[in-house]
């Protein structure tokens, strides 16, 4: 770690602190703090939320490295293009300049046509060299700053490798730390047979929504009203589908698609009760949050969920992870180089019910980049 911000320091002086620099340091920083984070979790009271945090401040880190150094990778092949375009004429430059060397310093200073002439080339030998000598300087500050730019994209390696068996290391301890947790408060008992006769009597998530309510009544631990409209979404991503769009087959969902990286945590927007968790008809794995009376937060297409029906948890809680298979550092590098960094190749569903209807996620959700 030591080594990768002593290179991306001088990279940034050399570099006039171009932003990517200024990106990557402060990711470095991140990581640093996740992992201070997730060694004092380990002994504190709620640990719960501390893994929770320490979780949030890896993936943010690793987000903000994968930018640093795509947009390093972007600016090295800026640089290489340019000086590759450039290079008959630097070639030209170097020439001239190799023959100027050569050349007796007597002979430079003696003209043919006698000491008009002598006096003229001098002229224009001084018009010459200041531009010869930018030009050589600007070249050599490009062939330093790429110089730099490699040796980042190489030693960045231990450092996404670090973060990354962090964000694991604090992942699985936020698993065991929930499955150990007992102080919850409950607004009703789970009744695994009622739920299940729930489930096969119902083909339609409108229809089960509808029988769960009934089934559990109002379980609410509070009225978010007041936040309707400026709610975080449940995990860091780009919405991929908006609100009743047909998907590519033409069908149509009263919910949006967002668009997140493989083993994002997902969380409660609001204080809630978990009516329902597990699989659902075809969402996959699901878990359904009760924040109010009569509405909902169906947040559906989960790999692991958290928590069990008829507890009370508040805002910000994990309630799962998305699937798929956490990248390792040398793909990451080699993403940086070509595409965003970090594909965002896992999808999350997310329906909101008012009144047993579906509405637009984006009345209660800051419907933006997080």
């Amino acid at each position: 770690m030591r080594i990768f911000a002593i290179i991306l320091a001088l990279w940034a002086g050399t570099a006039q602190a171009q932003s990517p620099g200024d990106a990557a340091i402060a990711a470095a920083a991140q990581l640093d703090a996740a992992g201070i984070s997730l060694a004092n979790a380990q002994g504190r009271r709620d640990r719960v939320t501390a893994l929770t945090q320490t979780v949030r401040a890896y993936e943010d880190g690793l987000i903000a490295m994968r930018d640093g150094l795509r947009r390093a990778a972007i600016r090295q092949s800026t640089l290489e293009t340019a000086l590759a375009a450039k290079s008959q004429e630097v070639g030209r430059l170097l020439g001239v300049l190799q023959s100027m060397g050569r050349a007796p310093a007597p002979l430079l200073l003696l003209h043919p046509s006698g000491p008009t002439g002598t006096a003229r080339s001098g002229m224009m030998v001084a018009d010459v060299t200041p531009a010869i000598q930018a030009e050589v300087t600007k070249l050599r500050a490009d062939l330093a700053e790429i110089s730099l730019l490699r040796a980042l994209q190489e030693s960045a390696v231990d450092t996404l490798q670090s973060g990354l068996d962090g964000v694991q290391s604090a992942r699985t301890a936020l698993s065991l730390a929930i499955s150990e947790r007992t102080d919850l408060p409950m607004r009703f008992t789970e009744d695994p047979v009622q739920t299940a006769l729930l489930l096969a009597s119902t083909e339609t998530l409108t229809a089960f929504a509808s029988g769960l309510i009934d089934v559990n009544g109002s379980a609410a631990p509070a009225d978010v009203q007041i936040a309707k409209g400026q709610l975080a979404l449940p995990v860091q991503g780009q919405i991929l589908r908006a609100f009743d769009a047909p998907d590519a087959a033409g069908i149509r969902r009263p919910g949006i698609i967002i668009a997140a990286r493989p083993r994002a945590l997902v969380t409660s927007p609001a204080a809630a009760t978990i009516l329902f968790r597990g699989p659902l008809l075809d969402y996959g794995n699901v878990v359904i949050l009760e924040p109010a009376a009569d509405v909902l937060f169906v947040i559906a297409g989960l790999a692991q969920v958290f928590g069990e029906a008829g507890q009370v948890i508040q805002e910000g809680a994990p309630v799962g992870l998305l699937g798929g298979d956490a990248p390792n550092a040398r793909t990451i590098l080699t993403q940086s180089e070509v595409d965003l960094g970090g594909v965002a190749s896992q999808t999350l569903y997310l329906e909101v019910r008012d009144g047993q209807s579906p509405v637009n996620p984006a009345d209660w959700f800051m419907l933006v980049d997080r």
